[in-house]
């Protein structure tokens, strides 16, 4: 499955700018949601290839957002790699256990984020 469209869910204005600027770069269509509800919504409509989703995020946050997008029947397909500044290694596992395909902490390293991307597609 190639990846064209990615959805970026983060709290943080500067965070989504710089991911729309980079992935749009790399030729990606990128589709962005400011919270973990908006998120599930998004996940839902627009069916993303691949989605990056932070974890600390007000209201639902990221793992209940990726607990959530993987357990639905029309999302569970989606891979999801959790971006986040939680870098402590329960942090991962838990992430990992609500159903991320991967986990990476910020600041992110975008040649490897690409890598990732690129591994999945």
């Amino acid at each position: 499955m190639a990846i064209k469209k990615i959805l970026v869910v983060d709290d943080s204005p500067t965070e989504r700018f710089a991911l729309i600027e980079y992935l749009s770069k790399q030729g990606f269509s990128v589709v962005t949601a400011d919270n973990g509800e908006e998120g599930v919504v998004k996940a839902k409509a627009e069916i993303p290839d691949l989605i990056l989703m932070d974890v600390v995020m007000p209201g639902i946050n990221g793992y209940q957002a990726t607990r959530t997008i993987s357990r639905e029947e029309t999302t569970r397909h989606i891979p999801i790699i959790m971006t986040t500044s939680k870098d402590q290694e329960t942090d991962k596992i838990w992430g990992m256990r609500q159903g991320a395909f991967d986990y990476m902490t910020k600041p992110l390293d975008l040649p490897e984020l690409l890598k990732k991307i690129q591994a999945i597609g």
